[in-house]
């Protein structure tokens, strides 16, 4: 095949396409036939793409030939039609609706690509990418599997007969490099008041749970918070698939591992909760409170594992904690509400609310201190919150997070822990502060 540069021929796509799909396949059958370790693999495929384009004496135009030895690179050892969402840092999601419709989130806000794959046979044929190294494996009798890429970025994959239209694909991807405490404040998602106070808070060792909706930020905001801990301190993370990045030095990481197809080998959050509790834990990190490893954070956190950390999934303060209630009965404990509640308030100090408005941007919107029972309630008081005052011509939310002007109980601890923070910080006014005075007075 050969072109001048200047025009195209009429069948110039359906030829490319035909050009590209035997490419692959020889450069499959070859690779097959050297029988290399796939390291090995990823260190000869260019030559051995070269090898065939110059057997075949193609020529074309050096950035039509790179464009397509790049495509059959992806195919054969990369991800397809979506390696290059998966290259674009920008974008944070990827969501594969059947072979013909794929979206991404970018910036928040989600869009429909105008990549397709062939056909749901190869979507497949990518799946088995994703997940063949991994061991693991989908089909019919087992329709459903979560995996995670080498970057550490997650994926969910559902096939028929669940999936009714076809292979569903679901990637949440890793951020190689992790969010700032300043970009947060840049894009309005933090103030510096709430910075000042959450870093108080994880040095003194409150025990805090971060609630949010599905992609809301929370295991962003999580990697935030444990860049407070003390670098003296032993930290112990437990995740289904590990996404915490921390800093400090002394970290022992811990995920849970799913059964294998003869049903064996599973270690659960649960399990790793209750092996943490023997390895002399400062701290103790849950990546997502989703079953009844919750009982077991309690009791870690009511037994002098104070400062803990965890995520759960929740759109508010007080649904989080109806969800932690949820989930400590499917423990089998059968305890009364009210023993659960008392368990719930003496052992959570602080719920840091997150949320991704409706314009795709990430904010906290409350901050909620855990104050005590009254009767068979938890008393809840917001320390910090989020008011939406309108909403910009471009759709954009336009709002104020400030304090509410209640001081939280546990303002003595952060003093012990050495943080005396000032009664501005809580939404005192100059006025209040010179009354305050006159009645010390």
């Amino acid at each position: 095949m050969t072109t001048n540069g200047t025009s195209m021929p009429k069948n110039w796509a359906s030829d490319m396409e035909r050009l590209t799909k035997y490419l692959i396949s020889s450069v499959e059958s070859e690779l097959q036939e050297l029988n290399l370790p796939p390291e090995k693999q990823k260190e000869v495929i260019t030559q051995v793409i070269k090898d065939i384009y110059d057997r075949n004496k193609l020529k074309l135009p050096d950035s039509i030939r790179e464009q397509l030895f790049q495509r059959v690179h992806n195919e054969v050892l990369g991800y397809g039609p979506i390696q290059p969402l998966l290259d674009d840092q920008e974008i944070s999601e990827i969501m594969i609706n059947g072979s013909k419709k794929i979206y991404i989130e970018k910036a928040g806000r989600l869009t429909r690509t105008n990549i397709v794959f062939d056909d749901d046979d190869h979507l497949m044929k990518i799946i088995n990418h994703i997940i063949s190294p991994l061991g693991r494996s989908v089909d019919a009798d087992s329709p459903a599997v979560d995996a995670r890429l080498p970057d550490g970025s997650r994926v969910n994959i559902v096939i028929p007969p669940c999936a009714m239209d076809g292979p569903m694909v679901t990637i949440r991807k890793f951020r190689k490099e992790k969010l700032s405490i300043e970009q947060l404040i840049e894009y309005g998602s933090i103030t510096p008041g709430m910075v000042e106070f959450l870093r108080a808070c994880v040095i003194g060792r409150l025990n805090t749970i971060i609630s949010g909706g599905t992609g809301s930020g929370k295991t962003t905001l999580l990697n935030i918070l444990s860049g407070y801990i003390p670098e003296d301190e032993r930290i112990v993370t437990i995740e289904d698939t590990a996404e915490l990045q921390l800093r400090q030095d002394h970290v022992v990481r811990l995920e849970s591992q799913k059964a294998n197809a003869r049903d064996h080998g599973e270690v659960t959050i649960r399990y790793l909760v209750r092996n943490a509790l023997r390895m002399r834990p400062d701290r103790i990190i849950i990546g997502e409170c989703r079953s009844e490893e919750a009982l077991d954070m309690l009791q870690a956190m009511n037994t002098g594992h104070d400062g803990s950390l965890t995520t759960i999934h929740a759109n508010s303060p007080r649904d989080a904690l109806s969800r932690l209630e949820t989930l400590i009965m499917m423990a089998g404990m059968d305890l009364p509400i009210k023993v659960v509640r008392q368990q719930i308030s003496s052992a959570i100090d602080l719920i840091v609310q997150v949320s991704r408005v409706k314009d795709g941007s990430r904010k906290l919107v409350a901050i909620t201190e855990v104050a005590g029972m009254e009767g068979d309630m938890v008393v809840m008081s917001d320390i910090f919150k989020f008011t939406q005052t309108g909403v910009e011509a471009d759709g954009k939310i336009v709002g104020e997070m400030k304090p509410t002007g209640i001081r939280p109980l546990f303002g003595p601890r952060l003093e012990a822990a050495g943080f005396k923070l000032g009664p501005e910080l809580f939404g005192a006014t100059m006025a209040d502060m010179l009354l305050a005075n006159r009645q010390k007075r």
